[in-house]
């Protein structure tokens, strides 16, 4: 009885205004997780497949749909529906209401995969490496790279054949590289395109393959290219090189190659972004007195005014003398300096003295120690 069913938007989880994209998304998921496939030999999530299958195949279609919103089941009663036995599932619209969904199920559909063939097809990219220093990775320069690269065999001209011989086209595909096979499913003949495995998907057969090549079309050869590492490329990046990776497939382009950059750590710089840290030391005298500093930058030194009074850890910034921006030269980030105060470790005995008296008309901090005992042992003897 048509009572006995349950509602199609409850048994889909839906609204009864859900739209055609989420009725679809609903039974999608259901269908994935309750396919025969996925659950062989369980009965109860046959039924609830079928059951789901039932409900979109009703609305998914917009005249049924219609139909359903104003009669319910009984809509489909008298041969019109009267549940899951009574839809046509060789049926065209049927047929492309399943062929779209399934077609991650079951490998391809019949509509998703018309037009097949081993058409035109890029070649794979190619990866390699370069190292640069962290000057070059800043302003930029050219490379030479030594790679294996493939190139069309000249003895054969790129055909794999032995020259003299012939390549036939495949029988079993036609030429195409790929074949249709049809199954049966729940949901009536499906078709499913997969590689020929005669010609492996190239679409002719070698009898007579070349010595040099090995029936393969391309042998291995030494080349030397030329690549333009760009001024504020960072450590791990990529440069790609359009049409230098391997040869493409019935005609196709190359692929390209792809070099990433290894940048080598410098002694001074550290990079962050666009932006340089450094440490700059500076001297005692310097940092109380203040003075001009020659301060190491990518763009060689340059002169710095220190204020009087600097304490050590201090950070300045020099505008614009960090790595220019990969987009635009004209814009650089800038360089971070931090300024430490460096303490001598030799000095001359009048340099000793000199260093005291100047203590002894600042703070006092040698004698403070001395101070603060004298006091306490007073106090002791007060008592």
């Amino acid at each position: 009885m048509a009572e006995s069913k349950r509602d199609y938007y409850e048994v889909l989880g839906v609204d009864k205004s859900a739209g055609d994209a989420e009725i679809k998304k609903a039974y999608r998921a259901l269908a994935k997780k309750y396919h025969p496939d996925m659950n062989p030999g369980d009965a109860e999530a046959e039924k609830k497949f079928k059951e789901a299958s039932e409900a979109y195949a009703v609305l998914s279609d917009a005249d049924k749909r219609r139909q359903y919103d104003q009669f319910g089941h009984a809509a489909f009663e008298n041969g019109g529906g009267g549940g899951f036995s009574g839809f046509d599932f060789n049926s065209a619209d049927f047929s492309d209401i399943f062929g779209d969904i399934f077609g991650d199920f079951f490998g391809g559909s019949s509509r998703s995969r018309r037009g097949y063939g081993n058409g035109p097809m890029k070649g794979a990219n190619v990866r390699t490496s370069v190292r640069i220093t962290f000057e070059e990775a800043v302003f930029g320069c050219e490379k030479e790279l030594d790679l294996n690269l493939k190139e069309s065999c000249k003895t054969c001209n790129g055909s794999g054949a032995k020259p003299g011989s012939a390549v036939e086209t495949c029988k079993k595909c036609g030429g195409k590289g790929q074949v249709v096979m049809t199954s049966q499913t729940l949901f009536g003949m499906m078709q499913n395109v997969q590689t020929c495995p005669d010609c492996h998907g190239k679409g002719k057969i070698i009898k007579e393959k070349c010595s040099d090549c090995g029936g393969s079309g391309y042998t291995t050869e030494r080349k030397k290219i030329q690549v333009t590492i760009p001024a504020g490329i960072d450590n791990g990046q990529s440069v790609r090189i359009r049409e230098k990776g391997e040869p493409g497939e019935n005609g196709g382009p190359r692929g390209d190659l792809l070099v990433e950059v290894i940048v080598q750590k410098h002694s001074i710089f550290q990079r962050q972004d666009m932006n340089i840290f450094s440490v700059a030391e500076i001297s005692y005298a310097q940092a109380a007195l203040g003075c001009e500093v020659l301060i190491d930058t990518i763009d060689g030194k340059v002169a710095y005014t220190v204020k009087p009074g600097t304490q050590t850890d201090t950070k300045v910034r020099l505008k614009g003398k960090g790595v220019p921006s990969l987009r635009n030269k004209q814009i650089r980030g800038d360089q971070y300096v931090t300024l430490v105060v460096k303490v001598p470790t030799r000095l001359s005995n009048e340099a000793k003295n000199l260093l005291k008296k100047f203590d002894e008309e600042t703070d006092n901090s040698l004698n403070s120690l001395s101070e603060f005992k004298d006091k306490k042992k007073k106090g002791f003897f007060g008592k």
